[in-house]
């Protein structure tokens, strides 16, 4: 069961099976992908595309050419036969994923990993109609999943250690950063992305902004920082008393989407209002904070002459 991930197959040659099939690939892992014909063939053209683009980003960085790493299957058995990882990347759909899991069970290996590349169902439910569920984890990529590094894993309830481990550790060697969240519906990254989108289709919905402006704000203000810090990091930086001060003035024009929370109430009423103080949602020592906020700067520096514009 300990053995290092050297063969993937991909289920689902669309456009987040691509990506990961490319990602894959670039890592040095053989890759084969599986899907209907007509789609398949489509999807390999597009991987390669994709592998040879991401290959000419990286001058001087040796990679295979895509004919040694990756091949189409028609059949999903050769495609999953002696895999050591099968990773399940089909429509997200309840009921197609199901199809697919029962499908593949017969003919996948006594030690293989089976992974959903699910963005949002619950892999609980998923789990049911998955012949070794200790073997079964969730590895959420994000488009284009060659690109994006972060990778969300998560667990059923009958998910081994064993198996998260051999799925970071593959994850890990192809340049990924995987990341272990809750299984909760649509893990982390998504809650807070649509929470997002909501608030931002609110601004456009009462006239604050057009979606333009809006995409605008996001680019050039806080969502150019985000980059180099999550939000509980800017928040201890910005000040969690600044904060309060702000919600409260959003509540009293918005209503109680805004109402300060209790965890930040009993932060600010502790003294714990951030960086300045040494403490917020994490204690600094002096040397930290003098650390933390040159090493802010020089990040900002780095993302505006990225940036380009």
């Amino acid at each position: 069961m300990g053995e290092p991930v050297e063969s993937v197959a991909v289920i689902g040659a669309g456009t987040m099976g691509q990506g990961i099939a490319v990602a894959a690939a670039l890592g040095g892992a053989r890759v084969r992908v599986h899907d209907r014909p007509s789609v398949v063939d489509k999807g390999m053209r597009a991987i390669r595309l994709r592998y040879e683009s991401a290959v000419e980003a990286a001058p001087g960085t040796p990679h295979a050419p895509l004919d040694e790493l990756a091949e189409p299957c028609a059949a999903l058995a050769d495609a999953v036969e002696g895999a050591d990882l099968v990773i399940e990347a089909v429509f997200e759909d309840m009921g197609a994923k199901l199809e697919v899991y029962r499908a593949i069970g017969p003919v996948m290996g006594s030690s293989s990993v089976l992974a959903t590349n699910t963005s949002s169902l619950p892999i609980k439910d998923l789990a049911c109609a998955v012949p070794a569920a200790d073997r079964f984890v969730a590895t959420h990529f994000f488009n284009p999943a060659e690109l994006v590094p972060g990778v969300e894993v998560a667990r059923a309830p009958e998910t081994s250690d064993e198996t998260v481990r051999r799925a970071v550790s593959f994850l890990t060697s192809i340049g990924k950063e995987p990341i272990e969240v809750g299984a909760g519906a649509g893990f982390v990254a998504n809650r807070l992305q649509l929470a997002l989108f909501l608030e931002a289709l609110n601004c456009v919905r009462d006239g604050s902004a057009t979606p333009e402006q809006v995409d605008a704000v996001v680019r050039r203000t806080f969502g150019f920082r985000l980059p180099a810090f999550g939000p509980f990091a800017v928040a201890d930086m910005a000040g969690l008393d600044v904060y309060t001060s702000i919600l409260e003035t959003l509540e009293a024009a918005y209503g109680e989407r805004f109402t300060v929370p209790a965890e930040l109430s009993d932060l600010v009423a502790d003294g714990r209002v951030g960086v300045k103080a040494g403490a917020g949602f994490r204690d600094y020592t002096a040397d930290e904070v003098t650390e933390l906020l040159a090493s802010r700067d020089e990040r900002y520096r780095r993302l505006l002459a990225a940036a380009g514009d």
